[in-house]
C-alpha cells in the first residue's frame, strides 16, 4: 500500500468511501452489513487505514454501520472522517446536536477528520454567517480533542471555494474536491487544484472514477491507453492521473463490491505517475468524451447582451452540460437551486434573441427548455 504523510500521520493513499456500500435491494438501505464487513476486513488487511462517512450517506445509516464495523479494530489502527451536513440549510443551527449524534452513531470519542460538507453557492453564506457559530463550535471540539483535523469538501465553483478560503482558510487543514481526468477541464478542477496549491492546503479526492464512468472506456480510447501501458487496467489510469498531482494526499473511492476494492488496492500497491505524454493523451480522451455529449459553448457571453431576462446563459449551459453528461446527479440541480427563480433556465421565454448572436449557432432556447424538464424530473 502506498502511504502519504499528513502532518504526523501516515495515511494510506487510498481510502474507503462509504457512500456506495453494498445494499440489500435496489435502494440505498438497508446496507448489506455482511458484505460491507468483508470489504472492511480486506481493506484493513491490505493496509487501508482511512474510512470516510457522512451524516446523510445511505439515508443516515452509513455512519452507524461504518462505526459498528470499525469497532472490531483497535481505535488507533484507523482514521475516521465524517462531516457536518450543511448541504441542508435547516441544519445550520444544529451543529452541537448533530455532532453529538454522530459520535454516538459511530461509537467513538473523537473524529480523526471532520469536514464542512459540500460548500456550494447556496450554503457558503450560511456557513460563514457568525450567527450560527459553526466554525467556533468545531474549533472548540478540536481544542477538546474531539476533532483532530478540520477541513471542508466543496462542490461549488472556484469562486465559492475562494470565498470560503478567504474567510476560513487559516483554520482549514485539507480540502476534499471532485477530481478526475474528466473534470480536470469540464468542472475546472485544475483551477481548484491550483488555488489549493497556492494556499498550501492538501487535497482529498472524491469521485476519482466519476461515479464509475472511468472504470470502462470505448474500445478506441482503451486501445490508446493500452499502447502506452499494456498492463494497466482502464480504471488504473484514473488513479495514476491523481498520483501525478503532487498536492493529492488522499483518494477516496466509493466501492460497492469486494472485487472493486481488490482492484483498487492492487493499483495502490505502488505509485506510477503519468509522463507528460500520457497525461496529455488522457486529457485528450476526456475532451473527446465530453464533446460527444455537451453543447460547445465557449462562454463568449455575446448571448447575454441580447437576453431580455438577463440570464447568465453560459453558466446555465455549463450546468446543463454537466447534467446531460452525468445523466442526472445532484450537482446541477443543487447549483440551479441556489439561483433566484427569475435566473433559472425556466425563466427563458424562448425569444431566441441570444441565438441570433451565438457564434456557435447553439439552440439555446431548446437547451433551456430541455434543462427545465430534466430538473423537474430530478425533484
Amino acid at each position: 500500500m502506498v502511504y502519504k504523510q499528513f502532518k504526523d500521520l501516515r495515511l494510506s493513499a487510498l481510502g474507503v468511501g462509504t457512500m456506495r456500500l453494498p445494499v440489500n435491494g435496489s435502494g440505498d438501505v438497508p446496507i448489506d452489513e455482511g458484505k460491507a464487513a468483508e470489504m472492511f476486513d480486506y481493506a484493513v488487511e491490505h493496509g487501508v487505514n482511512y474510512f470516510d462517512t457522512a451524516y446523510g450517506y445511505h439515508s443516515g445509516e452509513s455512519e452507524r454501520v461504518t462505526g459498528k464495523l470499525l469497532k472490531r479494530y483497535p481505535r488507533e489502527s484507523f482514521y475516521l472522517a465524517t462531516k457536518f451536513p450543511g448541504y441542508d440549510l435547516s441544519n445550520m443551527d444544529k451543529a452541537e446536536a448533530i455532532f453529538e449524534e454522530q459520535l454516538k452513531k459511530c461509537g467513538v470519542d473523537f473524529f480523526d477528520f471532520y469536514l464542512f460538507h459540500n460548500v456550494y453557492e447556496r450554503n457558503v453564506g450560511p456557513y460563514l454567517d457568525e450567527k450560527y457559530g459553526i466554525l467556533k463550535y468545531l474549533l472548540r471540539q478540536k481544542e477538546a480533542g474531539r476533532i483532530r483535523h478540520l477541513g471542508f469538501s466543496v462542490h461549488g465553483s472556484c469562486d465559492v471555494m475562494k470565498r470560503f478560503l478567504d474567510a476560513y482558510g487559516d483554520q482549514m487543514e485539507f480540502c476534499q474536491v471532485q477530481l478526475n481526468y474528466i473534470d480536470w477541464k469540464f468542472q475546472d478542477a485544475k483551477a481548484k487544484v491550483e488555488l489549493l496549491s497556492e494556499r498550501g492546503i492538501p487535497i482529498w479526492v472524491m469521485e476519482p472514477l466519476r461515479g464509475g464512468r472511468l472504470a470502462s472506456l470505448s474500445p478506441e480510447d482503451a486501445a490508446k491507453l493500452k499502447e502506452l501501458r499494456p498492463k494497466e487496467p482502464v480504471a488504473g489510469w484514473a488513479f495514476r492521473f491523481l498520483q501525478t498531482i503532487p498536492v493529492v494526499v488522499m483518494t477516496l473511492s466509493g466501492m460497492s463490491t469486494l472485487d472493486q476494492l481488490k482492484q483498487n488496492v492492487e493499483i495502490y500497491q505502488e505509485e506510477k505517475p503519468l509522463s507528460r505524454e500520457e497525461f496529455d493523451v488522457l486529457v485528450g480522451i476526456a475532451d473527446g468524451m465530453v464533446k460527444k455529449d455537451v453543447l460547445p459553448c465557449t462562454a463568449c457571453r455575446y448571448c447575454m447582451t441580447h437576453c431580455p431576462q438577463q440570464l447568465d446563459i453560459p453558466r446555465l449551459l455549463s450546468l446543463y452540460n454537466e447534467h446531460s453528461f452525468t445523466g442526472g446527479g445532484f450537482l446541477a440541480p443543487m447549483a440551479v437551486e441556489a439561483l433566484s427563480e427569475e435566473k433559472r433556465p425556466g425563466a427563458c421565454v424562448g425569444c431566441r434573441s441570444c441565438e441570433a448572436v451565438c457564434p456557435q449557432q447553439l439552440k439555446i432556447s431548446e437547451a433551456m427548455a430541455d434543462f427545465t424538464k430534466m430538473l423537474a424530473k430530478s425533484v
